[in-house]
C-alpha cells in the first residue's frame, strides 16, 4: 500500500460504519460502509418454484407463435431431411442452458421428438467478436451430453467462406451472416434477457446482429455513429440506433423462434418467453424494465458498484461503470470491485489493451476524435474503450477506482482511473477474497477521506446487482 494512502486511510474511523455484501464472483466480500450508504436494489422477484414445468408450459404456449411443432410441420419438408441452428450465447453470459432444469437439453428433446435428426442439428455459439469458446467453457454452458452428441460450432466474424450476404439496411450497412444459421431449414435463437448499455435490453434480435455477423457490421454497429446517441443506453428501445439495426437484421434473417430467459439478481430463472422473436423479447423486456429499474432522487458522491457475472474481465466490466454514471455527481467517484476471473484475458484483447491505453492516453474527448477522423481504421473492441469514456467524462481519472486483484500492477498503467492495488499492503499475491476485500474496503475508506478533507461529509450508494440494475435519475423531480 502506498504510504500516503495509508496515513489517509488510519484517519478514516470506520466505527459506526454497517455492513454490507458485495458480490464478487460466485462468493461475496464484506464492505463497511457509512451509516448513511443507500443501497440500490432491484425489486425482489419470485423464482420459478419448478423451472420444468415453466419451460414445458413456455414451449406449448409460445408468445404470437405456432407451437415449435407446427412451425416444423409448416415448412413442408420431412423433418428427417430438415437441418436446424441453435444460436447460444457464450461463457460471458449466465444463460441457464445445461442440465434438466437449463433450457436447452428439453428443447433438443422436443425437436428429436418431432423427428429432427441428432446430426442435422447445430448449435452455434453467437460470439460476435469474442473469442471462441474453449471445450472447457462449451461444457460449463452447454453440459457434457450435448457436447458430446452435438455439433457446436463457434461463429466467427472474420471468417469470409462462413458468412453470406444478405443485403443492405435503411442505415446503409451491408450485412453478412453466418451461413450455418441463415440457410438452416429452421432457426433458433436463444438468450438472456436483461438490461444492456446500448441496446437497450439483449435477447432476440442481439442474438443475430451483432451475435452472428460480419466483423464490418459489427464496427458500424459499434461505432460512434450509434454508440454516442443518448437513445443508445440502458432499457431504451424507441429511436435507439442499435435496438433497430438489430432488429432490420434478424428479421431478414428470420428467425423462427426465440427461447428468452429473465433471471433474478441471484441468477436464477424468473420467467421463461418462447415464440415469436419480437413479441417474446418485448414481454422479456416488459418484466425486466418492471424489476431492473431502479428510480433515483438525487445522485450520490461516492457510488460502489462490483462487476457481476459478466465482467469476467476488464472490457466486460464496462457495463458496470456506465451503469452507475446516473447515480454518481460530476466528480463524484465510482468504486468497482471486479473479479476478472478470466484467465486467459482479464483485461481483454490484444487490440482492447492497446485501445484502453489510447484512451488512457488521449482522454475521452480526445479518443473520440480520433475514432471520428476519417482516417481512423476500425479495430477490434474499440467501442468498449469509448463506453468507459463515457465514465471518465463525468468522474474524471481520479473519481474511478478499480479493485482488481487478476489484473497485475505491471498492467494497470494500462488503464484509466485509481489502481486498486494501490491499497493492499505487499506485493500482489494470489487472488482471494480476503485481499479482495481489503482491497475495496480500504477504497472506500480513501474516497471518504478525499471528501472529509474538503469539510464534506459525502453521499454515498452501493448498487447491490452491479451491471443488472439500472438506476434513473428523475430530472424533473416528483
Amino acid at each position: 500500500m502506498r504510504s500516503d494512502i495509508q496515513k489517509k486511510i488510519k484517519k478514516v474511523d470506520i466505527k459506526g460504519w454497517k455492513k454490507i455484501s458485495v458480490e464478487f464472483g460466485k462468493n461475496a466480500i464484506e464492505i463497511w460502509v457509512p451509516p448513511n450508504c443507500f443501497e440500490l436494489g432491484m425489486k425482489e422477484v419470485p423464482i420459478l418454484p419448478n423451472p420444468q414445468e415453466a419451460i414445458e408450459e413456455a414451449f406449448l404456449n409460445p408468445i404470437n407463435s405456432p407451437p415449435l411443432e407446427e412451425i416444423i410441420r409448416r415448412k413442408g419438408r420431412p423433418p428427417g431431411e430438415m437441418s436446424v441452428a441453435i444460436a447460444v450465447s457464450d461463457i460471458t453470459r449466465p444463460v441457464p442452458y445445461k442440465g434438466e432444469t437449463g433450457i436447452l437439453s428439453p428443447f433438443l428433446r422436443r425437436l428429436e421428438s418431432s423427428g429432427i435428426k441428432k446430426e442435422n442439428i447445430k448449435i452455434i455459439v453467437a460470439t460476435g467478436m469474442h473469442r471462441a469458446s474453449t471445450d472447457e467453457e462449451k461444457v460449463e454452458m452447454y453440459g457434457k451430453e450435448v457436447v458430446e452428441q452435438y455439433t457446436i460450432l463457434d461463429h466467427d466474424c472474420e471468417n469470409n467462406a462462413l458468412l453470406e450476404s444478405i443485403g443492405t439496411t435503411r442505415r446503409g450497412t451491408h450485412v453478412y451472416v453466418n451461413r450455418d444459421f441463415y440457410f438452416a431449414d429452421l432457426k433458433i435463437a436463444t438468450g438472456l434477457v436483461e438490461s444492456h448499455f446500448f441496446t437497450g435490453i439483449s435477447g432476440g434480435r442481439k442474438t443475430v446482429c451483432p451475435g452472428l455477423v460480419d466483423v464490418k457490421t459489427i464496427q458500424k454497429f459499434h461505432g460512434p455513429y450509434y454508440l454516442e446517441d443518448p437513445n443508445a443506453t440502458n432499457l431504451i428501445l424507441e429511436g435507439n440506433p442499435c435496438h433497430e439495426e438489430a432488429l432490420e437484421v434478424a428479421q431478414t434473417v428470420g428467425v423462427d423462434f426465440v427461447i428468452n430467459v429473465n433471471l433474478d439478481k441471484d441468477l436464477r430463472l424468473i420467467r421463461i418467453f418462447t415464440g415469436d422473436m419480437v413479441e417474446a423479447n418485448l414481454k422479456a423486456f416488459e418484466m425486466i424494465k418492471g424489476y431492473a429499474e431502479i428510480p433515483l432522487k438525487e445522485e450520490f458522491d461516492i457510488v460502489l458498484t462490483h462487476s457481476g457475472y459478466v465482467g469476467r474481465d476488464h472490457y466486460q466490466t464496462a457495463k458496470a461503470g456506465v451503469g452507475a454514471l446516473p447515480a454518481v455527481k460530476e466528480s463524484g467517484t465510482i468504486i468497482i470491485a471486479a473479479n476478472n476471473r478470466d484467465f486467459i484475458e482479464p483485461i481483454g484483447s490484444p487490440e482492447y489493451r492497446s485501445l484502453i491505453h489510447l484512451l488512457k492516453l488521449q482522454g475521452p474527448e480526445g479518443y473520440l476524435d480520433l475514432l471520428r477522423t476519417p482516417s481512423w481504421r476500425f479495430t477490434k473492441d474499440q467501442w468498449e474503450p469509448e463506453v468507459w469514456g463515457k465514465v471518465l467524462k463525468k468522474v474524471g481519472e481520479d473519481g474511478l477506482i478499480y479493485c482488481s486483484l487478476e489484473i497485475e500492477r505491471k498492467n494497470y498503467c494500462l488503464l484509466p482511473g485509481v489502481c486498486g492495488l494501490d491499497f493492499i499492503k505487499g506485493k500482489r499475491i494470489k487472488p482471494s477474497l480476503e485481499k479482495a476485500q481489503e482491497m475495496v474496503q480500504k477504497a472506500v475508506q480513501f474516497a471518504v477521506y478525499r471528501y472529509r478533507e474538503k469539510g464534506i461529509e459525502p453521499s454515498m450508494a452501493f448498487i447491490r446487482e452491479g451491471p443488472y440494475a439500472v438506476p434513473v435519475l428523475d430530472k424533473f423531480g416528483d
